[in-house]
């Protein structure tokens, strides 16, 4: 499936780390950042998670709601938020479906070899539900949060 900004973003539940279901819908009226990542504590991951971490404050500020989502499970993700002191939710999506429907899951280049995988990627949802910005493929996941802030402030 391909994201298209200006389209309506799929909806999606899955469950949170402390074992809730977490939806898309719960969040209607807010400006949402998607965010999907590969897996926690690794370099890479750890960054981007800090960085939106660090701009959490300025986030909320404007009522953006940061959501991550990765392949692992909720007791993985629990350890994740509580050494990092993140601030927002994370989710699991141990199927990949969700990652399906928005082109986070598929063919990837890693080392210069063609591998099947997260694709490290956002999406910024608008408080009626459509999509904003799509990130198909974040290069620097380390300044990523950056830029994600940089265009939700116009």
């Amino acid at each position: 499936m391909t994201i298209e900004e200006g389209k309506i973003a799929p909806a999606f539940a899955l469950t949170d780390a402390q074992g809730r279901k977490v939806s898309l819908a719960d969040f209607k009226g807010k400006d949402v950042v998607v965010y999907f990542y590969p897996k926690d504590d690794t370099p890479g991951c750890t960054k981007e998670a800090c960085g939106f971490r660090d701009i959490s404050p300025l986030l909320t500020r404007r009522d953006v709601v940061v959501i991550g989502i990765s392949p692992d499970d909720a007791a993985a993700h629990a350890r994740f938020i509580d050494k990092y002191s993140l601030p927002f939710v994370l989710l699991s999506d141990p199927e990949r479906k969700v990652m399906e429907r928005y082109g986070a899951w598929g063919e990837k280049s890693m080392y210069g070899r063609k591998t099947i995988g997260v694709i490290r990627s956002t999406v910024w949802i608008g408080p009626d539900g459509k999509v904003r910005k799509h990130w198909a493929r974040v290069a620097k996941a380390e300044t990523h949060p950056a830029a994600v802030l940089a265009a939700i402030s116009g």
